[in-house]
């Protein structure tokens, strides 16, 4: 069964390699999906994939690599809707 959810980061998640970090996770549990920085200085992961390693995923996502610092984890499931066929890095969000 397959499991989508969005996660937001906040802390120290932007320069200090989260999103390639993100990125290597996802592909090695082979889920589908994107991270990108937001314009707020936190990062939004959106996934799909079993629910194992999605919990994987999100395990990974409270420690981050070793620069980081994370300091909050939001998580809500949503539809699997417009979701890329891999794991990708996405543009930034703009500034608001």
């Amino acid at each position: 069964m397959t499991t989508a959810r969005r996660w937001q980061v906040t802390g120290r998640v932007q320069g200090v390699g989260f999103r390639a970090f993100v990125m290597e996770l996802a592909r090695n549990e082979g889920v589908v999906g994107y991270v990108r920085n937001l314009a707020d200085g936190g990062v939004e992961t959106v996934a799909a994939g079993d629910s194992q390693s999605m919990n994987r995923v999100e395990q990974g996502l409270r420690k981050g690599p070793p620069l980081a610092r994370v300091e909050t984890l939001i998580v809500e499931d949503v539809n699997t809707v417009d979701l890329p066929s891999d794991f990708v890095v996405r543009s930034s969000e703009m500034s608001r």
